[in-house]
C-alpha cells in the first residue's frame, strides 16, 4: 500500500490563491471606500469604480488560472462545453407538444381531484348531518 500523499498543491499555488482572495477582498473594500459617502473624496464616478473592480477581478482570474486548481477548473469547463454540444435538443414542435400535454394532464388531474373533493365533502356533510 502506498502511503505517500497524492499530488499536493505547491507553495506557489497556495500563495497565489491567498493573494487572489486578498485582492478580491481589497477590491470590494476599495469599491465601497471610494463611494460618495466619504467626505475626503469627491464622488468617484460609479463607472470608474466598476471598471476598476472588473479589471481587478480579471487579474485575479488570471492569477487563479495559473494554479493547478485553476487549470483543472478550466479543463472541466471546456469538457463540459463539449458535452453540452453532444446533447440532442428537442425541436420547437416537440417542445410545444410536450408543454400542451403537460397543461392538459394538469387540467385533467385537477378536475378529477375537484370531483373527488366534491364527493368527499358531500359524504362528510351527509355523515355529520349538516346536509339538507
Amino acid at each position: 500500500m502506498n502511503n505517500q500523499p497524492q499530488s499536493s498543491a505547491s507553495i506557489t499555488d497556495i500563495l497565489k490563491q491567498i493573494l487572489s482572495v486578498l485582492l478580491v477582498i481589497s477590491g470590494i473594500a476599495a469599491f465601497y471606500y471610494f463611494s460618495a459617502d466619504h467626505a475626503s473624496f469627491k464622488e468617484v464616478a460609479l463607472l470608474y469604480r466598476v471598471l476598476g473592480l472588473v479589471i481587478l477581478m480579471s487579474v485575479v482570474l488570471g492569477i487563479v488560472f495559473t494554479t493547478e486548481l485553476g487549470r483543472s477548473v478550466w479543463n472541466f469547463a471546456i469538457e463540459s462545453r463539449q458535452e453540452v454540444r453532444k446533447v440532442v435538443w428537442p425541436t420547437r414542435e416537440e417542445t410545444i407538444r410536450t408543454t400542451l400535454l403537460v397543461f392538459a394532464m394538469v387540467f385533467i388531474v385537477g378536475f378529477i381531484l375537484w370531483v373527488l373533493d366534491m364527493f368527499l365533502f358531500w359524504g362528510i356533510r351527509f355523515l355529520t348531518g349538516q346536509g339538507g
